[in-house]
């Protein structure tokens, strides 16, 4: 069901999207070698904790923490555990958030270090593409014209676009409709309305689009064991135009 919020929902949403971003600057800040995954997890619990807010992952179909943390070849919906992070890595980092009954969702990947030019632009490409498809969330838009926008620059820079992971709708469920695919074509789709909230989320691999679930039935792999970048912002069409939730602080 396709729900339509109002101006009052909106800043509840703009609230807890400002928490969504200082958590993931809080962690962009922080990450060094050395540090696990369930470290990360602690720097997200604590922030949540002290800002009045909800976390969307914790418990959502027994989700164990409060962050999706995917090192290098996981995709989206890693769970975070032990892993040593290390000089090389590339980490993405997933937190959704509920301020007075309203979800914001975003994430972002970074690398640890020093990375390679090719995953540097891995990195830049992804968030790239998720820019540029935010310019075009506007009142009468088609998804399909921005799913095309982002499958259109993943196939430019030669990187594999996943396809059977998409971006949603959001409020005060975390997925509701309409689903957001990040592949399509242009004029087509589903037609944008001011007063809905959308997820875009686009993921890039350096190698096949291709991936699989891992045996925790939640980790996300790529096929051939290459590195992936997932950038996801949560997007309101207020009554005022487009306004970007979960804006970055870095």
């Amino acid at each position: 069901m396709i729900t339509y919020k109002s101006s009052e929902d909106f800043e509840k949403m703009r609230k807890a999207g400002k928490v969504v971003s200082n958590i993931h600057y809080e962690i962009f800040d922080k990450t060094k070698p050395g540090m696990t995954l369930l470290d990360l997890d602690l720097i997200a619990k604590e922030i949540i904790e002290r800002s009045n807010v909800k976390p969307s992952f914790l418990g959502y179909h027994d989700f164990p923490a409060h962050i999706c943390a995917s090192p290098n070849d996981v995709i989206v919906h890693g769970i975070p555990n032990e892993y040593v992070i290390s000089e090389g890595d590339i980490i993405s980092v997933d937190v959704g958030v509920i301020f007075q009954g309203y979800h914001a969702d975003a994430a972002f990947s970074f690398g640890v270090g020093e990375i390679t030019e090719e995953e540097k632009n891995l990195l830049s490409k992804t968030k790239y593409a998720l820019h540029e498809a935010i310019k075009l969330v506007k009142d009468g838009q088609k998804l399909g014209t921005i799913g095309n926008k982002i499958d259109k620059i993943a196939k430019k820079n030669n990187l594999g676009n996943v396809k059977n992971y998409v971006g949603h709708g959001i409020g005060q469920e975390m997925h509701e409709e309409p689903q957001v695919p990040h592949y399509g074509k242009k004029n087509t789709g589903f037609e944008l309305r001011t007063g809905m909230a959308i997820c875009i989320e686009p993921m890039f691999n350096l190698g096949s689009e291709d991936n699989y679930v891992d045996e925790d039935g939640w980790t996300v792999k790529t096929i051939d064991g290459k590195k992936s970048a997932h950038w996801e912002h949560t997007i309101g069409l207020t009554q005022e135009g487009t306004y970007v939730f979960t804006k970055n602080l870095f």
